[in-house]
């Protein structure tokens, strides 16, 4: 399964937050709302969990050597 990832640093905001937060997918979702709501006072709604998983990227994993 491929790790998702969800990065402040990727968004404005008032805080300059540099949060990355990487994990399962669902975990990822959950973990980014709660982050979203608590830090950047959003509503946590259906739009906004649905907004944070089209951000989602997958985690770079780097090359073994």
């Amino acid at each position: 399964m491929t790790r998702k990832v969800a990065d402040c640093r990727r968004f404005p905001s008032e805080t300059d937050c540099t949060l990355t937060i990487s994990g399962e997918e669902e975990e990822v979702v959950k973990a980014a709302t709660e982050h979203a709501v608590s830090v950047h006072s959003h509503t946590d709604s259906p739009e906004l969990r649905e907004q944070i998983r089209g951000l989602l990227e997958d985690e770079k994993i780097p090359a073994r050597h």
